[in-house]
């Protein structure tokens, strides 16, 4: 089962103490840290892993932050897509996500979170859906909780083009 817990207040401070280390580390390269993810929106429970979004220009090369991240103790995943994750093991604490500055994905992450923030009829259905989702989730693999991750897609998505970010 993956854990969702109850809205922790400290999940932004613990956003803050990370992005001074993230700015530090990518000095020059990152041009905004954006905390997203669920811990990012007050009232909302959420897998305890805080989500930053760096936004970069242009994203390549990939050295530019991968070893920097690195340096800081992330880990650089492929698969299914490219994010950093810490610690090595399972379970994370932070995901780190570096998106194009001004890129559609930069953007609708950010009004994705926007909007649960300030809708909460739709943060409550979410809530309701990531938990109903967590039951049945097997959190032994990244295979698995990347299941997790895709069965909230159509939600999310939904909730984007509401939004006026979505496709």
């Amino acid at each position: 089962m993956i854990y969702i817990a109850e809205y922790d207040p400290e999940w932004p401070e613990l956003f803050d103490a990370e992005a001074r280390r993230l700015r530090e580390a990518l000095d020059g390269v990152a041009l905004r840290i954006d905390h997203v993810g669920s811990t990012a929106v007050p009232g909302l429970a959420a897998k305890p892993v805080i989500d930053i979004q760096v936004s970069v220009a242009p994203r390549e090369p990939l050295a530019s932050y991968r070893d920097p991240l690195a340096s800081l103790g992330y880990i650089c995943t492929t698969t299914p897509f490219l994010y950093f994750h810490r610690p090595a093991d399972w379970p994370h604490t932070h995901h780190v996500h570096v998106r194009e500055s001004g890129s559609d994905d930069e953007q609708r992450t950010i009004a994705f979170r926007d909007w649960l923030r300030t809708h909460p009829a739709d943060r409550g259905a979410y809530e309701a859906l990531k938990r109903s989702l967590a039951r049945g989730a097997d959190a032994s693999s990244a295979e698995s909780r990347f299941r997790y991750s895709r069965a909230k897609t159509d939600f999310i998505r939904t909730l984007e083009r509401r939004s006026g970010s979505g496709r």
